[in-house]
């Protein structure tokens, strides 16, 4: 089993910055990839972005290409999500996930942490 465990997210004002972490636990060996997504109210949950778990291969939802970035501290078995000029409609319950391999469906999740993004 992997726990995953959010946290960093906040109130911010449109245009502000926040990073999310999500540090892995248990079986860190058997991750592949780990991917953040979010849910807004009333709305299905999305793409965010996602990393492999060698660092060298990331992905990101068209929305917030040139704005979000997703790292990993390899030591510390963390993932980070570095969002920058933060729109209101970025505003959502953001999780991470991880999948243990490429055509595995994302199997652990966290609990997720709020982001809200005022105007």
């Amino acid at each position: 089993q992997v726990q995953l465990v959010e946290s960093g997210g906040g109130l911010v004002q449109a245009g502000g910055s926040l990073r999310l972490s999500c540090a892995a636990s248990g079986r860190t060996f058997s991750i592949y990839a780990v991917g953040w997504f979010r849910q807004a109210p009333g709305k299905e949950r999305e793409f965010v972005a996602s990393i492999n778990w060698s660092g060298y291969a990331t992905s990101y939802a068209d929305s917030v290409k040139g704005r979000f970035a997703i790292s990993r501290d390899k030591p510390q078995n963390t993932v980070y999500l570095q969002m920058n000029s933060l729109k209101p409609e970025d505003t959502a319950v953001y999780y991470c996930a991880a999948r243990p391999g490429p055509n595995n469906e994302y199997r652990y999740w966290g609990q997720g942490t709020q982001v809200t993004v005022s105007s």
